[in-house]
């Protein structure tokens, strides 16, 4: 890969190496004699270096840059800017995160003892972000990974394991069902309230918005259900000529339980029937036997496709402190 010499391939023991040359994730670290522990040049040297990293990107799925002068939500701010990838506003989404500046949010500020299962992000609506960003203002006391794995080997194991499974989710796809609360609530990992969900106040905005994401509203006295789908669970990849495992399915049978929540109920097949708890508890284990978790070190900074690549968080022990960008 050549990106005008102002970053230097690393290798890290957690990567995995796969029979076609490609290394998970690629990581990159600043060439001394290109680069100055300048912000303005490491700016620069990504602007420079576009093309180059959004094809390593376009290959590998995933780019750690470490060691990079990112050391403030401002810094990390302008890092996503000068990749110049145009900003997807935060609708639709479960996690409850709130703004920090510019295109920077908290990542999910659910409790540190809870693990957030694998998923993509946003699978659950139709539009979801192309690119991820990940930046580390505060490493973890211990833990709090950002494991992270490949969508297009996941659809394969699975197909291999479970043939029927994933044709009838291919032709269902699946419903994902969520109960809001009116306001956040910081203690569950779905706790994002309808007023910031949908970004307004007022029920009947609400519902035209959740309308135009094909999601269904039905209000309660003090919370709403909505119901999203059937949406497809299995996509094709145009770029990379390939079916990927796209969906929240094990994060939300798993994970989608706060005291308005039941995980098994949040997520069926497109036709209502439930899916098969043994199959979803299998695939969390394949999940985790084909993930990567690189231990995050302050001023890293992890950009994914959001289609090639799934990610979760594991449990940690404060502080720790990571934000997120969402782009088109």
């Amino acid at each position: 890969m050549s990106t005008e010499t102002f970053f230097v391939p690393v290798e890290l023991s957690q990567q995995k190496h796969y029979n076609n040359g490609i290394t998970f994730p690629a990581v990159l670290s600043p060439n001394p004699d290109k680069l100055s522990q300048n912000k303005a040049s490491f700016s620069g040297a990504i602007k420079s270096s576009s093309s180059a990293l959004e094809r390593l990107l376009s290959e590998t799925g995933a780019i750690l840059l470490r060691g990079f002068p990112v050391l403030s939500a401002s810094d990390f701010n302008d890092v996503v800017e000068a990749f110049g990838f145009l900003e997807l506003p935060y609708v639709g989404g479960a996690a409850p995160r709130s703004n920090v500046v510019g295109r920077v949010f908290t990542a999910n500020e659910s409790p540190p003892d809870q693990k957030i299962p694998f998923h993509h992000e946003m699978a659950q609506v139709p539009e979801f972000p192309s690119k991820l960003f990940f930046f580390c203002e505060v490493e973890p006391g211990s833990g709090g990974e950002t494991p992270i794995v490949l969508s297009h080997i996941i659809y394969e194991r699975m197909k291999d394991r479970y043939p029927d499974f994933v044709k009838r989710l291919e032709e269902t796809g699946l419903i994902y069902t969520r109960v809001l609360g009116e306001d956040d609530d910081p203690s569950s990992p779905i706790g994002r309230g309808w007023k910031s969900t949908f970004l307004t106040k007022d029920k009947s905005i609400a519902e035209e918005r959740a309308a135009k994401l094909g999601m269904k509203l039905e209000w309660m006295e003090d919370s709403v259900k909505s119901i999203m789908g059937p949406i497809p669970a299995i996509k094709y990849d145009q770029e990379r000529q390939r079916k990927i495992w796209f969906n929240s399915m094990v994060a939300a049978y798993t994970g989608w339980k706060d005291a308005r929540n039941d995980p098994v109920k949040a997520v069926t097949f497109g036709d209502g029937k439930p899916l098969p708890a043994h199959i979803l508890h299998d695939c969390l284990k394949i999940l985790d036997e084909e993930s990567v978790a690189i231990p995050w070190q302050k001023g890293d900074v992890l950009l994914l496709d959001n289609l090639a690549v799934l990610h979760s968080r594991k449990s940690f022990e404060p502080p720790r402190r990571v934000l997120a960008s969402l782009c088109k």
